[in-house]
Parts: C-alpha cells; sequence; structure tokens
C-alpha cells in the first residue's frame, strides 16, 4: 500500500461515523507521518514499490499529499522543535483556535505568543513530554488564550517524535476546541431537568429531590413536606385569552412561587400543576404559613401584558412520615389533599388526611363501576318541564341519572366529571340522546325535548352524524330538537365549534346557551352566533331576594338578550317571589321546582298528551 493510501485509511479509522476525530488515533496519525516523511525512509519505501528513478518525485508528491491532509483536518495541528518549543508547523484550524496567523507563530516559543502565566503551563508541559517521553493526553480542561479574551474547554494530545538515534526531534500535537460541545450537553442537560417555560425543576428533577430526601429523612429520623398546588381557572384564561397570554401568566406564576418559597424546591410537573419540597423537620403550622402565603401571592392579579388574569391557586399537603413513607403514597395522599381543596371551592389548603383516602378509593371505584353502568341498563333519563312565564308547559329538559345497584342515585356534579375524564361522556351523551329523541316521538303534543352536550362530545367523534343518525332512527323532527352547550364547547378550537354549530342549526335544530353569566366571554360568543335561548344560571336566580347583585345581573342579561331578540330562560325558579320579578323584567320562559322536578317522563304524561291506558299499551 502507498503512503498516500496508508495516511488516508489511517485517517479514516481515526473517524467515526458522526465525523468526530479520535485525539489519540490522530496524534498517533500525525506523529507517523513525520516520521514517514523522513527522506531517507520514504527513499527506501518507494524504492521498494517503484524503483529508483522515481524517489525524488513520489517524495514530492507525498511531502504535499501530507501537507494538504493535515492543512484540511478540521482540528488545531501544530509541530514544535522539541529542543526550545518553537512551533514549526500550524494547520488552518490552528490558526482559527489561536485567533492568530501562522506567520506571527511560526519560528516563536509560547513565551513570545502567549500571556506569561498560559506561556509557562504550555512550556512545562513540552518539558514534560520530551522528558519522559510519553504521549500527554489532557480531556475537557480549560486553556485561556489571552488573544482571544476568554477562556476554552478543549481535548488536546501531545507527543514526542524522536530521530532515528532516539534523540527528541519534534513535538507533535492536536487540539479540539469542545467549548461549544460541552455547552451544549450542560443546555441538554439543563432541559433535561427543568421545564422549557418556567426554567423550574421539572417532573423528573422533582422524583429525583424526593428520593434524595426520603433517604435522608429515614437516616435521620426526620420530617418534610411535600405540597400539590394547581392554579384555578388557569384553563379558562388559557383558552379565552390564548397561549401566549397564558404562557406569559404561567411564567409570571412560577416566579411568584419561586419567590415566595423560602428556598424550597419548586417544581412545575406538567399544565398548571406545581410541586413544593420542603426541608426536613418543618412544623406543621410553618406549611401552613407557606401554603397560604402562596395562595396570597397568587391570588392577586398577575398584569401580563396588558391583561389581567385573576387566576387563584388550591394547595395540598403531605406530610412524611405521618401522610405515606414511600413517594408513590407522599405524592398521591397530597393530591388527594388537593382535590379536596379545589372541591371545597378553590383557594384553599388542605392537609392530608386520613378519610381522604378512603374518599379517593371511593372515587376510583365509582370510575371503575362508571364502565359497567351503561352495559348493565343503569342510566335513566329524567324530564324535567320547561315553561312559559305564565305556567304553560312547552318543553322537557332530557336529564341523566345513575341508578348504582348499590350506592342507589349517583348525583350527576359526581359522575359526569368522572365520565368526561375517561371519555365515556361521548357514550353516555349518545344514549342520553337517543332516549330523549325516542321519547319525544312518541307524544301527541309536539313539545320540545332538550339535551345538554358535553364539550367532550364537541372534541371527539362524529357529533353531527351521531345527531342526524339518531333523528333519522326515532323519527324526532329536527326542529323539536334543542341542544344545551356551555362556553366550555367553544372554548379551544373556537373555530371548529362554531363551524359544527352552525351545521346543527342547519339541520333545523335549535341551540341554547347553558349557565349563560358564568363565564368570561359569552357576549362574544352571542356575537358570533346567533343562539335560539339563553339559559340564566340557577346561581342568579336563587340570590335574587337576597342579593341586589343578582337581580341587576338578571336585569342586564334579559335587556341584552332583548336588544338581540334571544329569548330567554330562568333557570332554578322555585318561589313565587322569582317568578313574579322575571314577570316584571319580561323573561320569557323558566325552569325548576315551581314548574316541575326532574323525574320520569311517567309523571308528565298528562304534559305531553298521554294517558296511563295508553301508555301501557303503546
Amino acid at each position: 500500500m502507498s503512503v498516500h493510501r496508508l495516511f488516508a485509511e489511517q485517517l479514516r479509522c481515526a473517524t467515526d461515523a458522526s465525523g468526530r476525530v479520535d485525539l489519540v488515533r490522530l496524534g498517533e496519525l500525525v506523529s507517523a507521518a513525520y516520521e514517514a516523511s523522513d527522506c531517507d525512509r520514504l527513499r527506501k519505501i518507494d524504492a521498494c514499490a517503484k524503483g529508483d528513478d522515481l524517489v525524488d518525485v513520489d517524495l514530492l508528491r507525498t511531502r504535499e499529499f501530507l501537507d494538504t491532509i493535515v492543512e484540511n483536518i478540521p482540528i488545531a495541528v501544530f509541530a514544535k522543535s522539541a529542543k526550545d518549543s518553537r512551533y514549526i508547523l500550524l494547520n488552518r484550524a490552528g490558526e482559527n483556535y489561536y485567533g492568530l496567523p501562522r506567520e506571527q507563530m511560526l519560528g516563536k516559543t509560547p513565551e513570545e505568543i502567549f500571556p506569561a502565566d498560559v506561556a509557562r503551563v504550555v512550556s512545562e508541559q513540552d518539558r514534560r513530554v520530551v522528558a519522559s517521553g510519553m504521549p500527554m493526553f489532557l480531556e475537557e480542561h480549560l486553556l485561556e488564550v489571552g488573544v482571544k479574551g476568554h477562556d476554552r474547554v478543549v481535548n488536546s494530545r501531545k507527543m514526542l517524535i524522536t530521530d532515528s538515534a532516539g534523540d527528541p526531534q519534534y513535538l507533535v500535537g492536536v487540539i479540539e476546541d469542545v467549548t461549544e460541545r460541552i455547552a451544549n450537553q450542560a443546555r441538554i442537560s439543563h432541559l433535561a431537568h427543568h421545564d422549557v417555560l418556567t426554567d423550574l425543576p421539572n417532573r423528573a428533577a422533582f422524583n429525583a429531590a424526593l428520593s434524595e430526601r426520603l433517604e435522608r429523612a429515614q437516616d435521620a429520623s426526620t420530617s418534610f413536606a411535600v405540597l400539590s398546588l394547581d392554579l384555578d381557572r388557569f384553563k379558562e384564561v388559557n383558552d379565552v385569552f390564548g397561549h401566549p397570554v397564558g404562557d406569559m401568566l404561567m411564567r409570571a406564576a412560577a416566579d411568584r412561587l419561586a419567590a415566595e418559597a423560602d428556598g424550597a424546591l419548586v417544581a412545575r410537573i406538567g399544565g398548571d400543576e406545581f410541586m413544593i419540597l420542603m426541608s426536613g423537620d418543618v412544623r406543621r403550622e410553618d406549611v401552613l404559613a407557606l401554603a397560604e402565603r402562596l395562595v396570597e401571592a397568587i391570588g392577586n392579579e398577575l398584569e401580563v401584558d396588558d391583561y389581567l388574569s385573576h387566576v387563584g391557586l388550591s394547595i395540598g399537603i403531605a406530610v412524611y412520615p405521618n401522610d405515606g413513607v414511600d413517594a408513590a403514597t407522599l405524592l398521591a395522599n397530597a393530591d388527594s389533599a388537593l382535590y379536596r381543596a379545589k372541591r371545597e371551592g378553590r383557594g384553599r389548603v388542605c392537609f392530608f388526611e386520613s378519610e381522604m383516602d378512603q374518599e379517593l378509593r371511593d372515587r376510583r371505584l365509582l370510575q371503575h363501576d362508571l364502565r359497567q353502568a351503561l352495559e348493565q341498563n343503569q342510566f335513566l333519563v329524567h324530564f324535567q318541564p320547561q315553561a312559559r312565564m305564565d305556567g304553560e308547559v312547552i318543553g322537557f329538559e332530557a336529564l341523566v341519572r345513575w341508578n348504582h345497584p348499590t350506592h342507589g342515585f349517583v348525583p350527576p356534579d359526581q359522575f359526569i366529571p368522572l365520565a368526561e375524564e375517561n371519555g365515556l361522556i361521548i357514550q353516555i351523551g349518545e344514549w342520553v340522546l337517543r332516549e330523549a329523541c325516542r321519547e319525544a316521538a312518541s307524544w301527541p303534543r309536539p313539545l320540545q325535548v332538550a339535551v345538554n352536550l358535553s364539550p367532550v362530545q364537541f372534541q371527539a367523534g362524529d357529533l353531527e352524524r351521531s345527531i342526524h343518525e339518531i333523528l333519522q332512527e326515532t323519527g324526532l323532527a329536527p326542529t323539536r330538537l334543542e341542544v344545551e352547550i356551555t362556553e366550555g364547547v367553544l372554548i379551544g378550537d373556537f373555530t371548529r365549534a362554531l363551524d359544527l354549530l352552525r351545521r346543527l342549526k342547519a339541520l333545523g335544530i335549535r341551540i341554547a346557551m347553558d349557565d349563560f353569566g358564568t363565564g368570561y366571554s359569552s357576549l362574544s360568543y352571542l356575537q358570533s352566533f346567533p343562539f335560539d335561548k339563553i339559559k340564566i344560571d340557577r346561581s342568579f336566580i336563587s340570590n335574587l331576594e337576597a342579593t341586589p347583585q343578582s337581580a341587576e345581573i338578571v336585569r342586564a342579561v334579559l335587556s341584552l338578550a332583548h336588544a338581540l331578540n334571544i329569548p330567554v330562560v330562568a333557570e332554578g325558579v322555585e318561589t313565587e317571589a322569582q317568578r313574579d320579578f322575571l314577570t316584571r323584567e319580561a323573561c320569557e320562559e323558566m325552569q325548576g321546582y315551581l314548574v316541575g322536578r326532574p323525574d320520569l317522563i311517567e309523571r308528565y304524561l298528562d304534559l305531553v298528551g298521554l294517558n296511563v291506558e295508553r301508555r301501557l299499551y303503546a
């Protein structure tokens, strides 16, 4: 094999698949190249291979080849005189590394080039290599190059070349600047353990810290607290104002939590959820004081880019070892306490209590039983009358009820959120819609039937096709069906939801806005879509006689609806005084115990035009 091919093959072997060069192999390769450049040795190699008459030509060609290779190696390569450390060779990458043209370095010693402290280190290394004859390999060491004005991290290889008599002749070295690579690795490592949006430690970092804290607490028999935090109403703010504002709000909340945490570890574990790990041997009152301070800090309005977005904070707390002796139990119990805090009204702090564990198990069992409820026909549809203000019934709202085989009737506010969490609401909602339409189609009187739709039904599945097929299957006229939605349907993919509502309306189906007045941007929704009806939330009606504010809100909603020519249904009407107020304010329709309670349709057969005998033989 010729010197050219031998060198090229060795260079290939010194380079891995990603193009990175093994400095040890490269250093040996350069050393071998300079040894091979000795005239006598080259003459012997070429004489054997090609004949004496070609020695000079091949020698010149080999030197040109070696010069080209060394010049273009993407790592700094240098050669020095072993006697006085004067530079005699520097390739292009070396010029870039040192920041000096080779003309200012060749023929000079380190003392003539570098600052005194740097030159002293370089010369000392050279002397050691010459004295020992052993290569020196330094990995990821700091090298200050004065002309660049900043430190660099380098891998370097320096070795001695001797002449035929064994006397020191050259010092050959290679230097790889790995500053950027190390910085990138540090950034990658940071990203692996920190949340990208807030730069707080992430779930992995929190779990690692929790494991370490557990070990220390077990060894020292100390206690510590784990806090589970959740931002209240953040999703609504994020969806209404958009993700850029939501991101800014999240960063602002994270900054406040970190600033108020008194050095405790604050981590963002996903979405609007945070965890805090407090130091050992904290007193219960200290934990409570911190939690209340955090609730107050987040409870204040966060000013974000001209938006004033009011969110709250709920916190659940578990303390080692009383509330758990392992990470999984502590985290589960802190989450149970958080769930209780949010259920009791949000903006609260709850310590874990033993009964919460049973409550959590009951909730999980209920979620498991929910999966079997459809298959075992445990659901019922109750109907509640809707009437004009004079009492004339004009329709019914269909409401799902779950008759659990052991627990009896489970309140809708317990099982519907569970069904929305696991996606069963799609099947349950379709079943309710089919039962309501089938029942209404059998009434002699063409009364309307209203059915609630969950936001989950809008986000998944083919709702338009499903409703269309149910109407065809049951024979109910589309104009007799009214679907009730909350603004949760429109939050998120507003354009898609609006398009679906328009397609449903094109079928002849009526669309009602439920729980009006409790959300963020109902007014903008009224502007975007021609609703057939507005339902005032029962919370305003129930407080009509107690708080002047509720009365003013109801007046304002009615005034707005009249201006837009949209009929209004008042929910939760239970007293004659409430009906009198609504009548004076020209409310069109009402629904509530004053008209009738939700019940099986058999209770209202006379209202729909059926009698008991006809029902029995139908």
